[in-house]
This record gives C-alpha cells, structure tokens and sequence, in this order.
C-alpha cells in the first residue's frame, strides 16, 4: 500500500479528484437547483398547454364548416338558445334539437356539414344547427378541461388592434359558474377588455402561433388558431403552476442526495478496487514493454502477458498488445480478405446495376404496332447505380405517359428511392389521374413516410394519341424543349410545383399543349445542362438547343446520341458527377 501513501501514484490523484467532483456536484445542484426546476415546469407545462390546445383545436375543426359557424355563433351569439352544461344521460334539448333537423333534413349529416350544405337550409335549420353543434363543442371542451385539470380553457376572437376579446366558449366542470361574470365560465358572447399583457401575449401567439406567459402562481397560455374575417381564433387556458413547482422540486432535491451518496459509496468502491485491479496489472504490462523493448522477442512478450487479463481496459491492453506483435503475420490475409470483398462488393453492385437498368423500359422500340409516335430514352448513372429514372407507359390505348425524374442524391440510397418513387408514380398513373392528381398523390404518399428526407424532382405528361394534346405537370424539374414539326427545339418554360416529398399537402398545377404530326418532346435531368468539364464550365442549355438543332429532324434515338456525343466532348476526361437522363418522343399523329 506504499503507492496510495505516495502522492504521485495515480490512485492518490484520482482520489482528489473524485473527492472534489462530489463536492463540486453538490454545489453546482444547489445553485442551479432553482433554475432548472424552474425551466422544467414551463416545459412541462407549455408541453401540457400544447396538447391541451391541439385537443381544442381538433374539437372544433372537426367541423367542416368551422369557419361558418365561428362567424354565426359571433354575428347571433344574443339569439341562440344553448345548453352549456349538461348531463345527456336523461335527454335534452340538444337532442331534441338534432332530432327535428335530422327529420327536416335525413340526407344531412350534422357532424359532417358543408358550408354549401348549411347555407341552403333555412335560417330557422341554420339556427337550429348552430345551436346544436355549439353544444356538442362545449360539451367536449368541458370534458378536455376536467380531464386535464386546467383552471380555464377558452377560446375568444379579437382583431388586430388587441384591445378586446370576444369568448366564443369557455370549459366548465362541477362547482364552476357559467355565466358573464370575473372568474366564471363565460357563456357565448361575452366580450372583455383586454389588459396591455395580454394583448402583448395574444400578439406573440399570433406571430409565432403559440405564446406561454408567466403570471406568478399561475401560467397564460394562448395558441392561435385560424383568422377568420380579419379576426384571430385563439385558444387559451390559464394554467396552476404550484402543483408541478413542488413536485419537481420534491423530485429534484431527492435526486440530488441521492445521485451525491451514490457518488460516495462508488466513489470509495472505486478506489478500494483500483489498485487491485487496475495498478497492478498496469505495472506487469508495462514492465512486459520493457522486456520487449530491450529484447525484441515477440513470442516471449505474447506467453507473458497471457498471464495478465483482468476483465477490463488492463486485460484488453494486453491483449492488444499481444496482438500488436503478431500484426504482420496477419497482413497479407487482411489483404486478401479486404480484396474478396472488394470484389464481392463489386458484384453486387454490378447486379444492383443491371436491376435498375431492368426497371426501366430497355427493348426499343417499346410499342412496336403503335404508328402514332415513336419514344426513346437512355440513363447513363454517375455511379453504379443512380437517382435518375425515366418511364413511359400506356394508361389505355389512348394515352401514353411519359415521365422523367431526379431523386436527391446519388448511389445506392438515391437508386432505392428512386424505384419506390418510379413504383408509386406508375400505380397513381394507371388509376386514371390527370397528370397534376398523379403527382399529387404521389406527394401524398411519398410525404406520408420519409424518414429521410429525401425528395424528388418530375417532370410528367399524359399524352392523348388520337388528338396530340399533351397535358403535363412539372414539380420542379427541368424545363421540357418542344419542337414543332417545321420549326427548330425551344426551351418551353412551363409552371413548376415544390419538388416531390418535401412538404406535404401540395396541390400541383397541369398545363396543355397542342403537338402536331411532326412535333417532338425532349426531356432531360439536370446531368445534361450541368455537365462539367476539367475548368467546372457547365454545359448548360445554349449548348443543349445547338446540338438539338444540330439535326432536329433526326429520331429520337439519334437524337440522344447526339446529345450524349455532344456532351462527351465537352466534358472530355471530366469525371461525371451527376446522373445524365434523356428522353425524346416524336408525335406522328394518327395514320391514316
């Protein structure tokens, strides 16, 4: 035990240094015990107050008509007759209500109302409705503010100047007044002024959709909504922090005492058992370095240090240092190995490749008995596999679709996006869409489960055979090149919509044009304009159109060949870093 005693051993100085962490964790808890209980309840809270407002918030705009009927209960809140809190186990009027309007009107489902379907009843049915959801909405709006115990849960209107609000509902519970007066649960209508800190917190809702203020015992809430009529929906709650406040610091302060005599029953383990399993055998593997400094013998150092192995670091170092003396030995068989599977690599790639390629149509022409046009396409990938894809298909003998995309990124994840991509677009296609619905189903689906974030850019159009009219969408894609039948390639700079899978609910627009026998279409990826030579000069579009019109009378196919030969000089012995897709259609109209 002369090395604890020596106050350069390593045991010594990790003992100080454990002796000061404890009492430094325990200072830095008690000074920071009030800040961090502090920041945990308004993050408790505003988590609670959050979930509390989506609830509400879903309760009402469970309504189609919501909008419609915030408007009716504000411009006739003095006439309705409501039925704020009720127990339905014996009836009521609500019901009743419902009843009469369900015999008025059978084919109208009340839950489910259209703004057109309300505003063609009479303004005694469009009474009687407004009356029966509003107390269908504070029926749940009482059961939301019982279940999570808030002190007020309402919802109000106000415009922009802030100075007012007027309460659209406001949950009650059992020994909570309804009515219009200071601390009870305001019916619909009322209408209050509002002081500068709340008008304050209001205004920050609004611009940041949702504001938690603090009021000493008790937190502010407001969570904007919707802006109807040049007025703001606010949902808000005045929400009891005492109760979270002591039970976080309850659990706070027992936390810390025991995390601190956790730390000095490990702490005097720990140093009991450092020595004996750590010291120790760190002095045999270091006095085994030694010996195979002076002696170079690899073998003699191996048996030696066989007999060091404590089940920890100690035991690990010397194993990794016996290995360290038979590393050469196993060099050229890690060699091989990391060859083998080079090659195995390889082969699967080179498979993966061949699959990709076989997603795609390959035998041309494809529709060898169709006269009316002819279509051809090539991908060339940067890699061995590649994001690119093109496709085209009959939807039915009268329409042809055509489609060119380019996934985000590049390799193997670009490769499995793109054939899910190239699979859900082709479904959405043949379900008989128009070409801006294929798309937008095809955000649906692809936003619906993209943990990747990956995204997708196409370009698609639904060609009718017998008539020539093209109907396409672009979702931010490159721009097509058209050529009429005497006339040269253009650039066609047609709308484009978000690219697909980054961000949901997108509504994308279609456009048409007329082609003529004659007429041609050519579609690209980015691979072709951005094409890059040694000095990082892009191809770029001028020189696209000169070697479409180099010969724009040729076919399709010899048309991409000399796109591709064009390019190829261009970029010479330039790596490729993007992948390079085309594809090219002549529309010949219908044959007589």
């Amino acid at each position: 035990m002369n090395t604890v005693k020596n106050k350069n051993s390593l045991l010594y100085q990790i003992a100080i240094i454990f002796l000061a962490g404890i009492i430094l964790t325990g200072l830095l808890t008690f000074f920071s015990e009030g800040a961090v209980s502090d920041k945990i309840v308004r993050e408790q809270t505003e988590n609670i107050a959050s979930e509390i407002s989506k609830e509400t918030m879903i309760a009402l705009g469970e309504y189609p008509a919501y909008q419609w009927l915030v408007n009716y209960w504000h411009d006739h809140a003095d006439e309705l007759d409501i039925e704020y809190d009720v127990d339905y186990s014996d009836g009521t009027k609500t019901e009743e209500k419902a009843r009469l309007l369900n015999s008025r009107h059978p084919e109208l489902q009340l839950k489910y109302a259209t703004v057109s379907e309300i505003e063609e009843l009479s303004e005694e049915d469009q009474k009687l409705y407004a009356e029966i959801t509003y107390s269908w909405l504070i029926t749940r709006v009482n059961q939301i503010k019982q279940t999570y115990h808030v002190d007020y849960l309402f919802g109000v209107l106000t415009d922009d100047t802030f100075s007012s609000q007027f309460f659209l509902f406001s949950g009650s519970e059992k020994g909570l007044l309804r009515g219009t007066k200071y601390e009870e649960a305001y019916t619909l209508g009322k209408t209050v002024t509002v002081a500068d800190g709340q008008a304050a917190a209001m205004r920050h809702a609004i611009q940041n959709y949702k504001h938690l203020a603090d009021a000493g015992d008790y937190f502010d809430y407001y969570a904007y909504m919707d802006t109807i009529d040049d007025n703001y929906v606010l949902i808000g709650m005045t929400y009891n922090q005492t109760a979270i406040k002591e039970s976080v610091n309850t659990r706070t302060v027992s936390q810390t005492a025991l995390v601190m005599l956790y730390e000095m029953v490990l702490s005097a383990i720990c140093l009991g058992g450092l020595y004996y399993f750590f010291l120790k055998p760190l002095k045999k593997v270091q006095g085994n370095i030694r010996q195979y400094k002076e002696e170079k013998n690899s073998e003699n150092v191996i048996w030696s240090l066989a007999e060091v192995r404590p089940a920890n670091e100690i035991g690990q170092l010397s194993e990794d240092i016996s290995e360290l003396a038979m590393e050469m030995d196993n060099y050229m068989n890690s060699i091989r190995n990391i060859t083998a599977e080079k090659e195995r690599i390889g082969t699967e790639l080179s498979l993966a490749k061949r699959i990709q390629a076989s997603m795609m149509p390959h035998v041309f022409p494809p529709f060898p008995e169709r006269k009316e046009f002819d279509i051809f396409a090539t991908m060339d990938p940067a890699k061995e596999v590649g994001g690119d894809f093109y496709d085209f298909f009959l939807i039915d003998e009268d329409h042809l679709c055509m489609v060119i995309a380019d996934v985000s990124g590049k390799g193997i994840p670009a490769a499995l996006f793109m054939m899910a991509s190239k699979i859900i677009l082709q479904s959405c296609a043949m379900l008989g869409s128009s070409a801006a619905e294929i798309l937008t189903k095809t955000n649906e689906a692809i936003c619906s489960n993209n943990v990747e974030q990956m995204f997708i850019t196409v370009w698609l159009g639904i060609l009718e055979i017998s008539t020539g009219k093209l109907t396409a969408a672009n979702a931010g894609h490159e721009y097509p090149m058209i050529k009429n039948p005497e006339g040269t390639f253009e650039v066609l700079k047609d709308k484009h919509g978000f690219v697909i899978g980054g961000m949901e609910d997108i509504q994308y627009r279609e456009y048409e044009m007329q082609l003529k026998p004659g007429s041609k279409l050519f579609v690209y990826t980015d691979g072709a304009p951005e094409a890059t030579d040694n000095d990082n000069h892009m191809f770029g579009m001028e020189r696209m159109l000169k070697a479409l019109n180099a010969d724009p009378d040729a076919d399709p196919e010899s048309i991409l060949k000399n796109m591709q030969n064009e390019i190829d000089e261009f970029v010479k012995d330039a790596e490729q870093f993007d992948d390079l897709t085309m594809l090219c259609m002549k529309y010949n109209g219908v044959q007589k």
